[in-house]
C-alpha cells in the first residue's frame, strides 16, 4: 500500500504521502482501530463516501514475500505497526437486523 498525495482513509493518522506498507499474504492488514470505529458508527451507510484529492495505490500478490535482512534491520522499519489494531472492538450483533 502506498500514498502518493492526500490522505489514506483506512489510516488517516500516521500514513503520510510517500509512506508505504507491505503485508505478506495471510497477514493482518486493514483500517486502524480509530478508522474502523468511525466508519462503524458513521450513521447513514446508504450512500457511498468519496475521498477526494488523494492518490493511493495497492499491489497484491499471493506469493510469500521474504524481506531481506537489511529491510528487517533498517531504522525505517515501523516495529510497532501492529499496535494500530489494538483496541479494535466488535460491532457485529447477530440479533440486530
Amino acid at each position: 500500500m502506498g500514498l502518493v498525495h492526500g490522505v489514506y482513509d483506512a489510516k488517516a493518522e500516521g500514513f503520510v504521502p510517500g509512506g508505504a506498507s507491505l503485508h505478506n499474504c495471510m497477514s493482518g492488514h486493514g483500517p486502524d482501530a480509530g478508522t474502523f470505529d468511525k466508519a462503524s458508527n458513521s450513521g447513514d451507510t446508504s450512500k457511498p463516501a468519496k475521498v477526494g484529492d488523494t492518490m493511493a495505490f495497492m499491489f497484491e500478490t499471493r506469493t510469500l514475500l521474504k524481506p531481506t535482512q537489511f529491510a528487517l534491520e533498517t531504522e525505517q522499519l515501523q516495529a510497532n505497526y501492529y499496535t494500530c489494531w489494538q483496541g479494535l472492538t466488535k460491532h457485529f450483533n447477530p440479533k440486530q437486523r
